[in-house]
């Protein structure tokens, strides 16, 4: 069994070199300077035609992760022309004024759609407890992207590695990612983390101005086989 890796991609230039690299899966996002937005179908479907790697696309209409009624029918057109154009899938997570999960708005949004991630609006959470409560009663959600911490994994490492030890179903949901470092994986792959999300870690001097390096998620790709295929091996002998 190995590891899930996933890599945020910008265009189709990122993608390719993803799959070179051997990722299973990216997430597409534009509007990187506003924390990240949702790309035009254009380009979801430029990325579609260069890559036969399931794909993801940020549903986020606005810096934040805040939302509102009138925006409802816009991300649910954004995610029917998404769909049209070869995404598998979508990444979302809304709040709502009390910094809760809006899990009314976000079924509306996924309506009956299988495989979706929810992104890392959960670690601003007033309390992770309840959010994770209500994370396990949103229909078709199979990822949880997280970092434990708004403040990344370095922050939020005990608090993955905890809820990966105690929660079933979070251990099969979390994607661990926001500044993932490699000193982190083996944390992880302990408590039964299998999933994991890389950002500008994969590209050149950690620079979102330069492509995604093959080698890069090579590297990326062998720690994280390696490190699961030496738990099991540990596992096995104990």
């Amino acid at each position: 069994m190995t590891g899930l890796l996933e890599v945020r991609v910008l265009q189709a230039a990122d993608a390719e070199r993803a799959e070179a690299g051997g990722a299973d899966r990216v997430e597409l996002i534009s509007g990187l300077e506003a924390g990240g937005l949702s790309p035009e179908p254009a380009l979801v479907g430029q990325v579609r035609r260069v890559t036969e790697l399931p794909l993801r696309v940020l549903l986020r209409l606005r810096p934040g992760y805040s939302t509102d009624g009138g925006e409802l029918a816009r991300l649910q057109g954004l995610l029917s022309a998404y769909r049209s154009v070869g995404a598998d899938g979508v990444v979302l997570g809304f709040l709502n004024a009390h910094t809760e999960i809006d899990a009314p708005v976000i079924t509306e949004v996924v309506g009956e759609l299988d495989g979706w991630t929810f992104d890392r609006a959960v670690d601003s959470c007033m309390s992770l407890d309840r959010a994770w409560r209500v994370l396990r009663q949103l229909p078709g959600l199979d990822q949880v992207l997280t970092a434990g911490s708004p403040r990344g994994v370095s922050e939020g490492l005990d608090e993955l590695v905890h809820r990966a030890e105690t929660d079933t179903f979070a251990r099969s949901t979390i994607m661990a990612g926001g500044e993932l470092l490699a000193e982190h994986v083996p944390w992880l792959v302990r408590a039964g983390v299998r999933a994991f999300h890389l950002d500008q870690v994969v590209r050149p001097g950690g620079s979102w101005k330069a492509y995604v390096d093959a080698d890069l998620v090579r590297t990326w790709r062998t720690l994280i086989d390696s490190t699961v295929q030496r738990h099991q091996q540990h596992l096995e002998r104990a």
